[in-house]
């Protein structure tokens, strides 16, 4: 799962924030910058063709790899060619290639979570899924600090003249993150394919439908009854916090005077450490006090992480102010993400694993991606540091559901 993680965490940033940081760099502005960030609403829409992963074979891999991993090869496959892609373009000569490229590897990437969470699922009873959580989590953060911090850092090693924009640099660095997804496929053909589960055969158009659409999404609402609605406003908003303050992060970076050297060092050091420290105390926060309680304390920090944003915001070029920041946002999102995966796991039915949890994680994207799209608008008109604190402000309702949840939680076991 550790691996599998990586292979996971490893695509979103270069269609976000380290594609953010090479377009402002390249001269294309904030607004746009923003706009492009609804590229990961192909993310929130995988729910779509969730029932194609969780049901449909694969032509001569499914055979010989089973379902779950000829749907990750396929998918990582998907992957490397949109990056291959987009490491062929310079953005500023010619926006348009860059951007189907981007919107290939989301949907490669979209596709890859939908088979990888129902194999994560089926891999392990409900028991150890906190477990396998904080593992997975471990891994994508760390792919992620590889797309955000080593992107950075291959771009201004290939560099010849330093504060110049230079095309082949990023495109050297998307090159590597291209090759890096072949941590996914060697892990994929090596691992087990778990135990399928045995799923009734259809027999017309109409039944397959039924399956396939239906079923998943009436056997939560008929487990949940009225709650379901409660569950699913929370699940939509608990990242908006961190979704939404995030596309602008590489920008401000940019505007603030930062480095790619700066960014990469702060991030590689700092933030792995405390991306590491946060995935796994979240594992084990949410094993010995439970599920609900990580969750608000997972919201509460990655709200005030926020804030501390708009402070350095008012610092201009602070390195050691960016030290800290950094530390603190990775921290919390590191004990949030996890908390979040493990409530996520626990609602799933193992039946419908694939379509299910695509579902959720369809959810949780979709407001905050769609959302962010505006970030690049609201910066130029209001400025970093109201952008930042409205950001926080956001995840005060988050705070309220998880709390509203808790106490259905509390009613329900007495």
């Amino acid at each position: 799962m550790f691996f599998l993680g990586f292979s996971a965490g490893l695509p979103l940033l270069l269609v976000l924030g380290t594609l953010g940081f090479w377009l402002r760099e390249a001269g294309i502005d904030r607004s746009t910058i923003g706009y492009l960030s609804w590229v990961a609403l192909f993310y929130a829409g995988k729910w779509l063709w969730a029932p194609l992963v969780d049901r449909v074979p694969i032509l001569f891999l499914t055979k010989r790899l089973g379902r779950r991993r000829s749907w990750l090869l396929v998918a990582q496959a998907i992957i490397i060619f949109g990056l291959i892609g987009m490491a062929t373009t310079d953005p500023k000569q010619n926006l348009e290639p860059i951007v189907w490229f981007a919107l290939l590897v989301a949907f490669g990437s979209a596709t890859q979570d939908i088979a990888l969470d129902a194999f994560r699922i089926e891999s392990a009873k409900a028991q150890y899924q906190a477990a396998l959580a904080a593992s997975y989590q471990t891994g994508y953060r760390l792919a992620m600090i590889w797309a955000g911090a080593g992107a950075l850092w291959l771009a201004a090693r290939a560099e010849t003249t330093t504060g110049i924009y230079l095309a082949e640099a990023w495109q050297f660095a998307y090159l590597c993150m291209a090759l890096s997804i072949s941590v996914g496929v060697v892990t994929t053909l090596l691992s087990p394919e778990p135990q399928a589960v045995l799923l009734p055969k259809a027999r017309s158009a109409g039944q397959w439908l039924q399956q396939t659409l239906i079923e998943p999404f009436a056997d939560f609402i008929s487990r949940y009854r009225w709650q379901a609605f409660l569950i699913l406003g929370l699940i939509a908003i608990y990242r908006i916090s961190d979704v939404v303050m995030g596309i602008m992060a590489n920008p401000f970076y940019v505007d603030m005077g930062y480095t790619k050297d700066e960014v990469a060092a702060v991030t590689k050091v700092f933030g792995v450490i405390m991306t590491l420290v946060g995935a796994f105390l979240g594992g084990l926060l949410t094993m010995r006090f439970g599920v609900m309680r990580v969750l608000l304390l997972g919201g509460i920090l990655s709200a005030a992480s926020n804030l501390l944003f708009a402070w350095l915001s008012t610092r201009g070029h602070d390195l050691n102010g960016l030290v800290w920041v950094i530390s603190a946002d990775n921290l919390s999102s590191g004990i949030a993400s996890a908390a979040f995966i493990a409530y996520l796991s626990s609602l799933t039915n193992v039946q419908y694993s694939a379509t299910q949890y695509a579902l959720f994680s369809s959810m949780m994207l979709l407001l905050p991606k769609w959302l962010a799209g505006f970030s690049g608008v609201y910066v130029d008109t209001f400025g970093y540091e109201h952008f930042f604190i409205a950001t926080a402000l956001i995840g005060i309702p988050v705070l309220i559901l998880i709390m509203l949840a808790i106490r259905i939680e509390k009613t329900n076991s007495s």
